[in-house]
């Protein structure tokens, strides 16, 4: 497939915005499609390419100031708005390459969305499976949250249980225990360019 050909299938996924009234599995369907667009383009494009093509599809599917508030804890609201956008922007990239280059690669893998979701409060948790052409399909579940008439990805379970969001939070937390949000900024950039190296340890 063309970057042309790969470009306009992703342009068609970009709008995500716009999904209103759709079941929780309507943002995940749109990821996974994403995914496997990313990971078809892994051979015949650039990491770069592929972190342009894939950064709309994760702006719209997640939840990203959600996540990083989150993430960060109470401490954020006392930012200025300047450095609040630094922080959104570097972990937005590091979202992506992380996705990016942990997908670099395409042998046939498909992603089912299971029919049965479960709630937690007020979230719901839609589960999925990477089934592979060989060996035990890998399971991610995602945790939703209801954003107006739509939904946004709040947390990835991998295995059905590890959150991806609670393991970085100590992470995070560490980093920020001065008050500076400078060493986060710069270890997330420094992670940004380990993946885009292809380290993905």
């Amino acid at each position: 497939m063309t970057t042309r050909r790969l470009l306009l299938a992703l342009a068609v996924l970009g709008p995500v915005a716009a999904i209103a009234d759709t079941p929780p599995s309507a943002p995940v369907e749109v990821l996974d499609q994403g995914i496997v667009a990313v990971m078809r383009a892994a051979r015949t494009t650039s990491f770069a390419q592929r972190a342009q093509m894939f950064t709309p599809v994760v702006q719209s599917t997640f939840d990203l100031p959600r996540i990083v508030y989150s993430s960060i804890g109470p401490r954020f609201a006392s930012y200025s708005p300047a450095v609040q956008a630094e922080l959104l922007d570097v972990f937005t990239q590091f979202t992506v390459a992380s996705y990016v280059a942990n997908f670099d690669d395409y042998n046939g893998e498909r992603f089912e969305i299971l029919p049965e979701t479960r709630r937690v409060g007020a979230d719901e948790v839609v589960r999925t499976r990477m089934v592979q052409t060989s060996g035990e399909p890998v399971k991610l579940d995602y945790v939703l949250h209801r954003e107006g008439d739509g939904w946004k990805i709040v947390d990835v379970l991998l295995n059905g249980s590890i959150s991806r969001w609670a393991v970085q939070r100590s992470d995070f937390r560490a980093l920020l225990a001065s008050g500076d949000p400078e060493p986060l900024i710069a270890s997330l950039r420094a992670k940004v360019t380990r993946l885009a190296a292809g380290h993905t340890d």
